[in-house]
């Protein structure tokens, strides 16, 4: 809702609720995205223009209101404006003017992608919660399992799972990937990586011709909330199913030794979020007080904070110069929901800007191992000052860098 005189909180995006109270499992993971404004199906319409974080040309300035304790015509805050008499509690607006060329160089690695002979097919495991697999961006960017008779109540392939044709639904225990608009963030984050390249609506970072989406969804509810051991089952799911990225754009502060030795055996790469600060919507310091699993020190593990359109880290990203590998845009991204397209803001919008430049690489780059387009990425964050000392990398997500480096 840019523009409007509201009081809003971001808070992004892989928020802990509670683990165990001794009995029975409790729910253990949330997503919580903020969504902003929502926009309607493309019908044939392009929304290039306001991807960012692909192409920024400096023209975007973003207007959050501030919630204040107390009347109107206070002292303004460094860097805000306003306010207006009469404003009352909600009385200032604070102004963000984009950066031109702070962006992840989308349209030069195309380029090199489109010149580059060859290709690797590449799936990426989306846990998250639902996706819409109707929605006009995505129809072409899931992942099918070719093993399955789609609606005949069998387990064609025997891996336990009947009607598994797109991925499944830890959550519920079926095969029904999608629940309605419960499941704005995972088709969010799925558009980011994979939406389609034909000239209308969003425009994602991968190819889906090659990159399929493979839908596990773990959490659900208004609040998307979900249980660890569901989370656990999907990425059992995506190992065995061939799944060579993983996107988790979730989190938990509660250590998980199984999810870590997960992780740790798993011949995936996995890109996660690395959180977003306190109820307050502060990033904090995940080397001290550590979120998972963006905190684990496995080696096949991304973590990105949430960088803002200026170079700067959203004041609501968690950050740690051992545990966030690199920052990559995640303030004020548009992307596919059920329905339409919204601009959401969070680390969960960072991780798959950085899984989807992965699945671009890995694809592409046939002569590299997923540990390489790891490296790859991580090598060729472009150094950002303000992000020395918060991110292991220094820097933001390239992926022009990405795609021609050489080990």
């Amino acid at each position: 809702m840019r523009g409007k005189r509201i009081c809003i909180l971001i808070l992004g995006a892989a928020l802990l609720l509670v683990s165990f109270d001794g009995r029975k499992e409790q729910p253990d993971y949330k997503s919580h995205a903020v969504q902003e404004e929502i926009l309607p199906p493309a019908s044939g319409n392009s929304y290039y223009e306001s991807q960012w974080a692909l192409r920024n040309d400096g023209r975007l300035q973003r207007i959050t209101s501030v919630c204040l304790d107390g009347q109107a015509g206070e002292e303004n805050g460094p860097g805000e404006s306003g306010p207006a008499a009469g404003r009352g509690w909600d009385s200032w607006e604070k102004i963000t003017d984009s950066v031109e060329g702070v962006d992840i160089r989308a349209e030069a690695a195309w380029q090199v992608y489109e010149q580059t002979a060859g290709r690797r097919p590449v799936t990426v495991a989306v846990i998250d919660t639902g996706v819409d697999i109707s929605h006009e961006e995505l129809a072409g960017s899931l992942w099918v399992n070719q093993d399955e008779i789609p609606g005949d109540g069998i387990d064609n392939d025997n891996n336990g799972y009947i009607d598994d044709i797109n991925g499944w639904n830890f959550y519920s225990g079926n095969s029904q990937v999608y629940t309605g608009p419960e499941d704005d963030h995972g088709t969010h984050g799925a558009g980011i990586i994979a939406a389609a390249w034909d000239g209308q609506g969003v425009t994602g970072i991968a190819d889906s011709g090659y990159v399929k989406l493979m839908i596990l969804k773990v959490l659900g509810s208004q609040e998307g909330t979900g249980v660890a051991s569901n989370v656990k089952l999907a990425i059992r799911y995506a190992q065995d199913n061939g799944a060579d990225i993983c996107n988790l754009s979730i989190g938990s502060l509660v250590y998980d030794e199984e999810m870590r030795a997960l992780i740790r055996n798993s011949h995936m790469l996995f890109v996660v979020s690395a959180g977003n600060g306190d109820a307050g919507g502060t990033g904090g310091d995940i080397d001290k007080v550590p979120m998972y699993p963006a905190s684990f020190p496995e080696e096949n593990i991304i973590a990105a904070g949430n960088l803002m359109f200026d170079g700067t880290l959203d004041e609501s990203s968690n950050y740690g110069p051992v545990s966030v590998d690199i920052a990559a845009p995640g303030t004020h991204i548009l992307s596919s929901i059920p329905g339409g397209y919204a601009f959401m803001t969070g680390t969960s919008m960072a991780a798959p800007m950085v899984t989807g430049t992965a699945a671009l690489v890995y694809s592409c780059r046939t002569d590299l191992s997923l540990m390489e387009v790891r490296e790859a990425i991580i090598n060729s964050a472009r150094p950002m000052e303000g992000l020395e000392g918060k991110v292991a990398s220094g820097g933001m997500l390239d992926a022009y860098g990405a795609i021609t480096y050489r080990p």
